[in-house]
């Protein structure tokens, strides 16, 4: 009997959506995101429906797609299948990020990529000791997606930038600190917070804040976090360019450096080049826009990449850590300066194929929109 990989649960007013695919960390289908995009837009036009519960089973909330299934459907298929899985995740963020019911997520474990996409949308994100976040879509020769440019871009400074170029990891203490996160919990309380959470039937987001307020504990971050040095963060990541970036961390590390910039510069240097400069583009357009704008370009920026109009990265970085597990890929370009702006721009291009659309997101007429609207 194939277990379901995702579980719905449906209480009086309260609706549970809990990924259910623990030995692959959560890791999204394409099965998992139709399923949940269904009974979220179910759950909007229930009237007794009052708080939406996000959560995962197993060690991890969700460490982003199935990205070495969709590789496989779109070498021995068509690029499309990559496109339209895409689509389909796409849309269940917006829907997420545009939802009128009260969303609370639980991360109590790894949230990366896709995952964020589907967490960080939520009005309430609660994180335990054990919560890991990062977007590392770089190293696979991607970009942070799922509305990153529009999440990563409203945090403070340039931070937004640091976490998307270098991937680098945070834990639940960090994610509340950033404003990633609303609410830290420790683990084993989470069990009696989604107990009290059963009992509220009502929409009001100040209500559902009590209760949680009840399990908080205070969390503070390590002296070695990066978020300690805002400083350099915002003197680094503010530069134009890539390449002007990892000059001035360069510079701050023989400065005598923080374990971070030198982990910092590893993992950019590791990274597509490629990627991280259709990364920088992408947060610094995200930063003047809304979600629904970012994911519609990133979905144009996406669906290049699974085409391989501009280049294969995203393939040689799959082949390099989910096939060959040799952890060496091979960039087609393997130099930021042979990257151009011409090239880059390419990315942010209307699709140029007969059956191809741009993302379509319903002008969604949701409290959350009415009160942007009136800020």
């Amino acid at each position: 009997l194939s277990l379901s990989q995702v579980l719905f649960e449906e209480n009086s007013w309260i609706r549970k959506v809990i990924l259910n695919r623990p030995t692959k960390l959560n890791s999204l289908s394409f099965h998992m995101v139709s399923q949940m995009l269904k009974k979220l837009k179910e759950y909007e036009k229930d009237s007794r429906v009052k708080l939406v519960i996000l959560k995962g089973n197993g060690r991890a909330f969700c460490a982003g797609g199935d990205c070495a299934t969709l590789i496989h459907f779109c070498t021995t298929g068509h690029w499309s299948f990559g496109a339209s899985f895409f689509r389909k995740q796409y849309t269940l963020d917006y829907v997420l990020a545009t939802h009128d019911k009260t969303l609370v997520s639980l991360i109590d474990g790894v949230v990366m990529g896709g995952g964020a996409g589907l967490s960080m949308n939520a009005k309430f994100r609660v994180v335990t000791e054990k919560a890991v976040f990062a977007m590392p879509e770089a190293i696979l020769g991607v970009f942070p997606d799922v509305g990153a440019s529009y999440f990563l871009s409203k945090l403070p400074g340039y931070f937004g930038e640091y976490l998307g170029l270098t991937g680098a990891r945070l834990d639940g203490a960090e994610m509340v600190a950033c404003g990633l996160a609303t609410h830290f919990v420790f683990s084993k309380d989470l069990p009696s917070l989604e107990k009290e959470l059963d009992g509220v039937n009502s929409t009001d987001p100040t209500v559902v804040s009590k209760v949680i307020n009840k399990f908080i504990e205070a969390s503070s971050i390590k002296s070695t976090s990066a978020f300690k040095r805002m400083d350099i963060i915002n003197k680094c990541f503010s530069r134009k360019t890539v390449e002007e970036i990892l000059s001035a961390l360069e510079n701050e590390a023989r400065n005598g450096a923080n374990i971070w910039i030198a982990a910092a510069i590893k993992s950019m240097k590791a990274a597509s080049p490629t990627s991280l400069k259709i990364f920088l583009k992408s947060i610094r357009e995200g930063r003047g826009q809304d979600i629904d704008q970012c994911l519609i370009r990133e979905f144009r920026m996406i669906s290049h990449v699974m085409r391989k109009t501009v280049n294969n990265d995203f393939y040689k970085g799959c082949r390099a850590i989910f096939f060959d597990k040799d952890k060496q890929p091979r960039w087609e370009l393997s130099k930021l300066e042979l990257v151009s702006s011409e090239l880059v721009n390419q990315y942010f291009t209307k699709v140029d194929d007969d059956d191809w659309e741009d993302l379509q997101l319903d002008a969604r007429f949701s409290e959350a929109n009415l009160i942007r609207a009136k800020l």
